[in-house]
């Protein structure tokens, strides 16, 4: 079968590889249908590399994607051949002790789609996975929305992580997709003031567009000055988006004493310092976000049954034979670029 591999740093290559095993009794076979491009994704197109976790060539990346049952194995109950499914990309033992303590994001024999020294990713034509990696959509659902739901379902998940109550001033650091998306999740839940910051002008004005209270450049000169008069008691929460130094530097200046700082972000570099003094002076509460723990379902929920606007995220389409360019917009942030979707196999994913 046709699958799409990271050859080298910053280069793409079509190879043909076997196709995937018979699905055993619990597994799926899928064809896959749309796969969005991820910020993680370009960590290791850029650089191979995510901490750790280190590509070894070639590789097949991608795990954000949606999909058609082609077949089950004899005691697959959730899904059948012909439907239409969200992936969850991660694929835990169900028996260590994380998954006991339902914490199956963190298991230790944890596989990940595209993730190097776990599973290949799904920029391939079919893959099989376990069935519950497998989540029928609503017929009204397209499968480009579908592989959205990823996107959203970290959303969920670091929003319920932050235990931001009603009332509370909030901060968004990076309106990246995620950082959209906490944003969308936080309004949902009720949220009114909320501060995002974003050097990127079309990303800020949907930001803008979707409820943001405050948006601003951070690297404007009056930045933290604007929103310092806007907030200055100063914000409850502050989920960081974006994995750089200096939104950590903004978010312990921003939160008032008490406040939490919520890391989504993925940095580029293996360490990432804290002004200790003035954390531990406002006695920060800092939580970290590992992807998403069972919330797939949350955020199908919010999309299809309260119309979430998420499908805005998705902003540029692409084939499977120019999936290349589609990694080569993302990478510079061209043409407003927030997600691109490439479409694999000869089908119309929306159909």
């Amino acid at each position: 079968m046709k699958a799409l591999v990271l050859a080298a740093i910053q280069k793409l290559a079509w190879r043909d590889v076997p196709e995937p095993t018979r699905p055993g009794p619990r597994d799926v076979l899928l064809e896959v249908a749309a796969v969005g491009v991820c910020g993680s994704d370009l960590h290791y197109f850029n650089h191979g590399r995510i901490g750790r976790m280190v590509v070894q060539y070639p590789f097949i990346l991608g795990h954000e994607c949606s999909a058609r049952v082609l077949a089950v194995g004899s005691e697959v109950a959730r899904v059948q051949p012909g439907d239409r499914v969200a992936v969850e990309p991660a694929v835990s033992c169900g028996v260590c002790d994380q998954c006991r303590a339902q914490r199956r994001h963190t298991c230790r024999q944890l596989k990940f789609l595209g993730c190097p020294g776990q599973l290949s990713g799904c920029l391939c034509e079919r893959l099989v996975l376990p069935e519950e990696c497998c989540f029928p959509i609503a017929p009204t659902t397209t499968l480009d929305q579908a592989v959205l739901v990823e996107v959203l379902a970290i959303a969920v998940y670091a929003v319920r992580r932050s235990e931001v109550r009603p009332g509370a001033a909030v901060g968004i650091l990076g309106a990246g997709p995620i950082g959209l998306a906490v944003l969308l999740v936080l309004r949902q839940a009720g949220i009114r003031t909320i501060c995002v910051t974003e050097p990127l002008t079309a990303r800020r004005a949907l930001a803008e567009k979707w409820g943001a209270s405050w948006a601003g450049d951070p690297y404007a000169a009056d930045a933290a000055q604007a929103l310092a008069r806007r907030e200055p008691l100063g914000l409850d929460v502050v989920f960081e988006c974006c994995g750089r130094q200096e939104a950590v530097d903004d978010a312990l200046r921003l939160l008032k004493p008490g406040g939490t700082l919520v890391m989504v972000g993925i940095p580029t570099v293996d360490c990432i310092s804290l002004t200790m003094d003035l954390a531990r002076r406002k006695e920060i509460r800092f939580q970290n976000i590992r992807r998403q723990n069972e919330c797939v379902s949350a955020a199908l929920e919010l999309m299809e049954r309260d119309g979430l606007p998420v499908t805005q995220l998705h902003t540029h389409t692409f084939s499977f034979d120019r999936a290349a360019e589609a990694f080569d917009l993302v990478a510079n942030y061209r043409d407003g670029v927030v997600k691109a979707l490439i479409h694999v196999g000869s089908r119309v994913p929306p159909a």
